[in-house]
């Protein structure tokens, strides 16, 4: 049997040492890094330069896309049509919530499921409540309790309010890109203000005793006040949670009966039977297009961005009940 020298085993293990070390550092090394691809610094822009900005709803998000255009990344997790009231969180949004560097909500409870999983992500991601820089209406859920109304962006004047909130976030995230946000906020906050001056003109063309609105969830508060028609009625409350009784819709109704609006509306994101049974049983016309309530229009719809949904809206209000319409036309 050959006797191997005992240099030549100490040089043996050490290169056996060696070897192992460097197996194990590699395996360390790709360890990191799966983590932080799974689990990246929220704090730190992805590797194409933009930093990861997540909007729950899909005003928010349309919002945030005019501000950041194409300095940001931008996921909305609402797909138009969706009703954020009853949406139930998917595995993949507790990853995109996980992953943001920003994380833009309504608040309000708007979005309870998101807002639930937002919380317990224990992500290093900014949150901001964009519809919370509004103060809020208070409204009666009934038996005594009062809730904030979450549909703030119903008045294109609180829009600009939310507009600025996405603009500071974005700056304080990405503060090199300043000026080009606070243009771009600029230019869409000019364009609100036009649209606010116009649904105000709109809705003064319908005839006063008709400037009564009725629709299926309580979504048009803001809307009313700021414009100057009044919400006579609703078939459930500020959530689309609730499950109206059939007293509560024969109550409807009669109401619709003593008011004596020429229409009623159903809105995009409601199933609109019941609206449909009040309307037949009043004897009243149901709008022949729906509202937007809780979200924009798909991808080339009337209604697929804040502002043509205000519009569509506004249209559809003001012919059902009378008045004049005249498309928006901003000026830039």
């Amino acid at each position: 049997m050959k006797v191997i020298p005992q240099t030549e085993v100490r040089t043996f293990r050490q290169t056996k040492a060696q070897k192992l070390k460097a197996i194990v550092t590699f395996t360390f090394c790709l360890f990191l890094l799966s983590c932080t691809q799974a689990n990246p610094n929220r704090n730190t822009p992805k590797a194409d330069g933009k930093p990861l900005v997540v909007a729950t709803s899909t005003i928010i998000a349309d919002l945030a896309q005019d501000v950041g255009k194409d300095e940001i990344k931008l996921t909305g997790i609402l797909k138009p049509g969706t009703d954020p009231h009853v949406y139930e969180p998917r595995p993949e949004d507790s990853r995109f919530l996980e992953e943001a560097n920003l994380i833009l909500y309504n608040g309000y409870n708007l979005e309870p499921g998101l807002i639930k999983i937002m919380k317990a992500t224990g992500g290093k991601a900014r949150q901001v409540a964009v519809g919370e820089v509004v103060k809020p209406l208070q409204l009666d859920k009934g038996k005594g309790e009062i809730v904030p109304d979450p549909h703030v962006w119903g008045n294109a004047e609180n829009a600009g309010a939310m507009v600025n909130a996405i603009r500071d976030a974005l700056i304080e995230l990405s503060p090199e890109d300043k000026e080009k946000f606070t243009q771009n906020a600029t230019q869409l906050s000019k364009e609100l203000q036009q649209l606010d001056s116009w649904i105000k003109q709109e809705i003064a063309t319908i005839p006063p005793e008709k400037r009564k609105l009725v629709t299926t969830h309580d979504a048009f508060q803001y809307y009313g006040r700021g414009y100057g028609i009044a919400i006579a009625g609703t078939l459930i409350g500020i959530s689309t949670e609730e499950q109206p009784s059939a007293q509560t819709v024969q109550r409807l109704v009669e109401s619709v009966k003593k008011i004596g609006v020429p229409a009623i509306f159903a809105e995009t994101t409601i199933n609109p039977a019941l609206i449909t049974t009040v309307a037949q049983e009043a004897g009243v016309k149901l709008a022949p297009r729906q509202l937007y309530s809780d979200s924009i229009g798909a991808a080339g719809s009337e209604g697929d961005s804040y502002i043509k949904m205000m519009e569509a809206n506004t249209r559809t209000i003001v012919e059902a009940l009378g008045g004049k319409y005249t498309p928006f036309q901003p000026q830039k």
